[in-house]
């Protein structure tokens, strides 16, 4: 399981390649919202969203351990941060994605030195391809989020929120597997646990409030939503306990607010972030929390948008 330990090596063990990520605020967002919000900008991370943390604590602790040979699994930011990093080491790397994964993403794995594998349109499916590569190669395979140092280096973006937003009430998460928002939770909830943390899903994206509700994983066999980082089959075997401990709510959006949410970010506040980032946005415009005069976190998770899909989103 990962541990709030875990997650402080894990913060010394990435320093020298990730960032530490601004946060950004809006007074137009603030009166829509009724709150304070700050945005945590991990649309600015190297590579473009939060996974190069939990990629980059994963893969070095691989090539510590010897592997010759990376592959992953990805609709897209998780498959570049593995890229990038496995290529940084001076070790090859495949990433299978999805058939209709984000020719921008694609490109961006490419350039960082990653070969591509198109396979299925699920996690249920790119997942077990990417094993059988990696067990073929002699490789190691790095899951996008139900690992420990996946999860560990995730939650290395909690700490930095505490540094930075000390008087924070309440934290907002997008969920896709889980890895951030477990990761997260950890480090609040045994960092200073008087803070809500909140997860947010699309509403046809729902495997994780399933989950929840059941009491037990749910698998959902499709998530048609234009937040295409969130569209996993089901939350990680891993990460899920962790929710269930410490998670205090989960908010479900509709399509018609993340579109919203992510015209307002890129039109007032002149930020272009994905679509699954404007989740966490929506649910404070949208006044999905219940609450007034807070101090709220919403996590920008990514930023690598397709500029021919922009049209898509309004």
């Amino acid at each position: 399981m990962v541990t709030l330990n875990r997650i402080h090596d894990a913060r010394n063990n990435i320093m020298d390649t990730v960032i530490k990520t601004p946060m950004y605020t809006s007074e137009q967002l603030n009166k829509i919202s009724k709150n304070n919000i700050f945005l945590k900008g991990e649309h600015v991370q190297k590579t473009g969203s939060f996974k190069i943390r939990g990629a980059t604590n994963k893969v070095k602790q691989a090539v510590e351990e010897g592997a010759k040979y990376i592959t992953a699994a990805s609709s897209g930011n998780h498959g570049q941060a593995v890229a990038y990093i496995a290529n940084k080491l001076g070790v090859p790397s495949k990433i299978v994605v999805p058939e209709d994964a984000v020719l921008s993403k694609l490109n961006a794995i490419e350039s960082y030195g990653g070969l591509i594998e198109k396979c299925g349109t699920t996690s249920a499916e790119r997942l077990p391809r990417a094993k059988e590569i990696a067990k073929k190669e002699n490789g190691i395979f790095i899951p996008p989020y139900d690992d420990p140092f996946i999860m560990a280096g995730q939650g290395t973006v909690g700490l930095e929120i505490i540094d930075q937003i000390e008087s924070a009430d309440i934290i907002i998460v997008p969920i896709g597997g889980g890895g951030l928002l477990s990761g997260i939770l950890t480090a609040i909830k045994e960092t200073k646990p008087s803070i809500k943390v909140i997860g947010v899903e699309p509403e046809v994206a729902n495997d994780t409030f399933l989950s929840l509700q059941a009491g037990k994983i749910t698998s959902i066999h499709d998530a048609p939503t234009i937040a295409d980082g969130l569209r996993t089959s089901q939350p990680g075997d891993l990460t899920f306990p962790v929710l269930l401990k410490y998670l205090d709510d989960l908010i479900l959006v509709s399509e018609e607010e993340i579109k919203h949410a992510f015209q307002f970010v890129l039109e007032r506040m002149k930020q272009l972030i994905e679509p699954s980032s404007a989740t966490t946005i929506a649910a404070a415009m949208f006044h999905k929390l219940g609450v007034e005069n807070k101090n709220i976190v919403a996590v920008i998770s990514g930023g690598n948008v397709d500029i021919k899909q922009i049209n898509h989103f309004f």
